[in-house]
């Protein structure tokens, strides 16, 4: 599998602009990037918390929206996120001007990933966590690993992270690489060992349907070497399609069947505690914070890849026990009058099901609250409508933000979920509905993958004010 190499240093230290920085992708780029030794600046038109966080810390000037002019003259490099397309001001400004650009997932593949032994996770559902699980998994081994998460986690502080050891883990996006380059982000990381978690549609601005994802996936397969390894999802049987595609790899199976390779024995209802069985053999027991049957999937994948790197997992399951993962998946935010709250990331209808029935899983017949903002692209162009009602089941209470630009009318279908529902117009009125709605001993689970205009701490410390 070879060695680490030399990382940078056969590249001067060069100033670099980063469009869309804000992103849980490009965040991580820009830290990459900063420890590598690079002069970074960025800017994007939303940047909030826990990314901007982050990238202060880090001492990186940040820019909001896309003018030309936040484009420093001396910048050497510029790399383009993803949100961006042409007839943006700054792409435009970019091609105008000759500047040298690139994407995030190439500037990574050539500029970080040469020379390691690189874990890749994929899937529709549980990316974030899993590759944290993985890295913490790594970490505990002596492996000193880098990574690169989409999102800030709890156990590392940032989202990214060189590392000194062999192994780098990322998270394998499949949504495209740059408005110049439409394959998925993941073609371009050439893993040794390969994560496949799940695999639904998603992402209907750029995908037609599921076969077209599919198709994306088989390229990540394509890519992983014959002495690597393809840990998949057993039970998914999209996967399964993509494998019949073609494989090239040694695959692992995982999942609650006993006659997989990876297999758990749920220990508790909520997925709290539960046996690991490798072919069949226990190999230790997992306690951890975390909730719900689809982390038990994500921590079995973990698992399963350390193992492919030639770590014991009896070695490390210990260390679950202290796994903090990442901020925005089901994050305990705090208690107020009797009220606990959270935030969430879930935005396709599948993580929010789950999400849900691993919370109820755990606060047994307490009532559960769902503020949601369908704030991702597939959700806004209604792809998921129809299934939103049936993966709310969970909640007895749900106050729906409808923003103008959402393309589709969410009161029929929020008029079939199970418990009571309201449909609010802004992030205010969310406020009010749930303050009215909300009682003493309720679990309020604010679900959105954007900003949300800080509703949930508002909502927390009580405030009617936008931060």
């Amino acid at each position: 599998m070879g060695g680490r190499g030399v990382i940078g240093d056969n590249r001067r230290m060069s100033k670099l602009h980063i469009l869309g920085i804000a992103g849980t992708f490009m965040g991580g780029v820009a830290a990459l990037a900063r420890e590598l030794g690079h002069t970074v600046e960025g800017s994007d038109q939303a940047i909030y918390p826990p990314m901007s966080t982050q990238l202060e810390k880090l001492g990186i000037a940040l820019a909001q929206g896309y003018a030309p002019a936040n484009l420093s003259a001396d910048c050497d490099e510029v790399i383009i996120g993803n949100a961006l397309s042409r007839g943006n001001a700054a792409v435009e400004a970019v091609l105008d001007q000759g500047l040298r650009y690139t994407s995030g997932a190439q500037w990574l593949a050539e500029r970080v990933l040469p020379g390691r032994t690189t874990l890749a996770v994929a899937g529709t559902h549980g990316k974030t966590t899993t590759t944290t699980i993985l890295t913490w998994l790594l970490q505990a081994a002596g492996r000193q690993p880098g990574f690169l998460i989409g999102g800030v986690a709890e156990d590392f502080g940032v989202s990214a992270r060189l590392g000194q050891g062999r192994e780098f883990v990322v998270e394998a996006d499949e949504y495209d690489t740059a408005f110049f380059d439409k394959r998925s982000k993941f073609v371009h990381y050439r893993p040794h060992v390969a994560i496949l978690n799940n695999l639904e549609y998603d992402h209907a601005d750029i995908f037609p349907d599921v076969a077209a994802i599919q198709r994306q996936f088989h390229h990540l397969v394509r890519t992983v070497p014959g002495n690597g390894r393809l840990i998949v999802n057993g039970e998914d049987a999209r996967l399964a399609e993509v494998l019949a595609m073609g494989c090239w790899t040694p695959v692992e199976r995982f999942g609650l069947d006993p006659a997989l390779e990876w297999s758990a024995r749920l220990l508790t209802a909520d997925g709290s505690r539960f046996a690991v069985l490798h072919r069949g053999a226990e190999i230790g027991v997992v306690e951890w914070p975390l909730l719900g049957r689809h982390n038990v999937l994500n921590g079995l994948a973990a698992l399963a890849a350390v193992h492919a790197v030639g770590v014991d997992p009896a070695s490390v399951i210990g260390a679950l026990r202290q796994f903090r993962s990442v901020k925005r998946r089901l994050e305990w935010l705090g208690e107020r009058d009797g009220i606990t709250v959270y935030d969430d990331f879930a935005h396709h209808p599948t993580a929010i099901a789950t999400t849900l029935e691993g919370l109820r899983a755990r606060v047994g017949q307490a009532r559960i609250v769902v503020a949601m903002e369908p704030r991702s692209n597939s959700m806004r162009l209604g792809a998921h409508a129809e299934a939103l009602a049936p993966s709310l089941d969970a909640a007895d209470a749900v106050v729906f933000l409808h923003r103008p630009e959402l393309q589709w009318d969410a009161a029929p279908i929020l008029a079939r979920v199970r418990g009571q529902s309201r449909v609010v117009g802004d992030a205010d009125a969310l406020l009010q509905a749930l303050r009215e709605v909300a009682q003493p001993g309720d679990h309020v689970v604010f679900m959105s993958n954007g900003g949300f205009d800080g509703a949930p701490r508002r909502f927390l410390q009580g405030s009617s004010s936008a931060p």
